[in-house]
Order: structure tokens, then C-alpha cells, then sequence
């Protein structure tokens, strides 16, 4: 379980979350929605210990970060380490043995190869390996959809429900709404630094036509379109 009480972070004057309580729970799957600048990269960050801020949050393996696999919107890798040393160096971080890297290879990388020199989908699936090698509890999925293939897409939605059933606890934030519907327990809605909603499966449809509302407005009409 993770704990999240009076979670506020500001860089500088610019009060970016304000004051979140939430709760997530293991077995779970909770989707995080709003749009960009609505602040869900900077909790992930305050979540696994990269920003500063002030709140609580508390778990049921401490600390939280040394028990999370964050996959970030885009990963970045040193320029002279291949797929298969970075796989063996976020395992050695966590003191785990990865086994056989090249017979877990699900996404066909090219692990011989610099890690830098990957495309913006293999640098994405490259570093979901690692935190899956790693034995995590918790999972933050910040995009894990965006840049990857339809073959990959449709092997992390499976990897995500096998987690699931396997108790861990899944946060993931996503643009494309309809699978987030489909793989969520709950859908969070973040707007102006707060969650504003919390929705389950049966009011998925309804929120994503509240959604379309909040976001489209009248813009589409501004542009005039002939």
C-alpha cells in the first residue's frame, strides 16, 4: 500500500501539486489522466525520490523508491553501455541476479548494442525489462504506451495484468484513454496540481465524455475548419 497525505510541490512561485491525498492499494490498477502540466510526471518524481516536497507518504516497504520500478516518458541511458550491462546494472542496484537476460528478451532488443543508440519505443521497452528484472512491489508507468509498437503495446498490457494478479501495485499514466479503461481499476483525474476525480470501471465512459468536454471545449470550433 502506498499513502499519500498533503502531497505539495512548487518550483519557485509556481505551485505545481497542491495539497494530494490519495491511497493505492496492492492488486490494484490506478490510471492517473490530465493534461500536460497537470503535474503527473512531478509526483512520480516526489513518489520515487527524484523532487523534494513537503506532505507525507508512506508504504508498505520502505523507502518507497528502493521498492519501485519507474519507468519514465523517456529514459536515458549513459552513451557507452549496451542493453544488456544497463539490464545487469539496475539488477545489481537492487542486489538481484537477472538470470538469463538474452532468454527474457521478450521484446527482441538488440542488447550487444549501445542503449543510446536505441529508438525512442526500444530505449522505453529496454528499461521496462530492467524494472521488471528487478522483483519490484510497485510499478509507476509515466507513458508506457507512448512511442511503442502495436505488437509491444498489446505484450505490456499483458505484462501489466500478470503483475496485477501477482499483488503488485500498478500506477500508470497515459494520453490514450481507452487503455487505461481497459487494464485500470480506478482512473484518477489530475487537474491544476489536485485530483479532482476518482473514477471505477463503470463511470470509465462517462469520464472519458467529461474529459472531452474539459479539454476540447470550444477549440476545435476557434480554428474555423473549412
Amino acid at each position: 500500500m502506498i499513502i499519500i497525505e498533503q502531497l505539495s510541490k512548487a518550483y519557485g512561485f509556481r505551485q505545481v501539486l497542491s495539497d494530494i491525498d490519495v491511497r493505492f492499494e496492492p492488486g490494484r490498477v490506478y490510471g492517473i489522466v490530465g493534461e500536460n502540466g497537470s503535474g503527473k510526471t512531478t509526483l512520480f518524481k516526489c513518489m520515487t525520490g527524484i523532487e523534494q516536497y513537503t506532505g507525507t507518504i508512506t508504504a508498505g516497504l520502505s523507502p518507497l523508491k528502493d521498492h519501485t520500478g519507474y519507468l519514465q516518458t523517456e529514459p536515458a541511458y549513459f552513451s557507452k553501455i549496451t542493453g544488456r550491462e544497463y539490464i545487469r546494472l539496475l539488477c545489481q542496484a537492487r542486489g538481484k541476479d537477472p538470470g538469463d537476460i538474452d532468454g527474457k528478451n521478450i521484446f527482441d532488443l538488440p542488447l550487444g548494442r549501445y542503449a543510446a543508440t536505441y529508438s525512442t519505443g526500444m530505449k522505453k521497452k529496454l528499461a521496462l525489462m530492467a524494472i521488471l528484472l528487478q522483483e519490484n512491489q510497485y510499478f509507476i508507468l509515466d507513458e508506457p504506451f507512448n512511442g511503442v509498437d502495436i505488437q509491444s503495446n498489446i505484450i505490456i498490457t499483458a505484462i501489466i495484468r500478470q503483475l496485477k494478479q501477482l499483488g503488485k501495485t500498478l500506477i500508470i499514466s497515459s494520453h490514450i484513454f481507452s487503455t487505461l479503461s481497459d487494464i485500470c481499476d480506478e482512473i484518477h483525474l489530475l487537474q491544476g496540481g489536485q485530483f479532482i476525480k476518482r473514477v471505477y470501471e463503470d463511470g470509465f465512459d462517462e469520464l472519458e465524455q467529461e474529459m472531452k468536454a474539459l479539454f476540447i471545449g470550444n477549440r476545435i470550433a476557434a480554428l474555423e475548419l473549412k
